[in-house]
């Protein structure tokens, strides 16, 4: 199985993840998250990716999302993934973003992980764009 797992600093995980629900569908167990909130330490944020993690074994792969690249959230994760060894079955990204982590929900199942990290990170380059509104300066302000 594919398990798409965010994390992050404060609520953003967990929010990002209810977002995803609402948008894909509640009934997904392969999408999990967790985060470190402020003044956990890192033990106790360890102990929490662990457990989220207990049913991933060897023939799973992971698709890891975090909010910063180099973040603690996403090294402490990436060292529980190691000890449990699925780092050869895992693809971890930061920077993560609503469309990244749903378009990844959506087709996750369809595709090898390589073809997976191709077509998320274009498309979430793509989502990224300047929203204009044309102003009439005589007109109301109303969008």
């Amino acid at each position: 199985m594919k398990y798409v797992l965010i994390v992050s600093h404060g609520m953003l995980a967990p929010g990002l993840h209810d977002a995803v629900k609402m948008l894909a569908g509640e009934d997904k167990p392969e999408v999990r998250s967790t985060s470190l909130k402020n003044g956990m330490g890192a033990d106790e944020y360890a102990d929490n990716f662990r457990q989220l993690t207990e049913d991933i074994g060897p023939d799973d792969e992971v698709i890891l999302f975090a909010d910063i690249v180099g973040g603690s959230p996403l090294s402490f994760a990436a060292n529980v993934i190691a000890e449990k060894g699925l780092l050869g079955n895992t693809l971890m990204i930061g920077g993560m973003n609503l469309p990244l982590v749903l378009t990844t929900v959506l087709m996750k199942d369809t595709m090898e992980l390589e073809d997976i990290k191709e077509d998320i990170l274009s498309e979430a380059a793509e989502a990224l764009k300047v929203f204009e509104v044309a102003v009439d300066e005589g007109a109301d302000d109303d969008i």
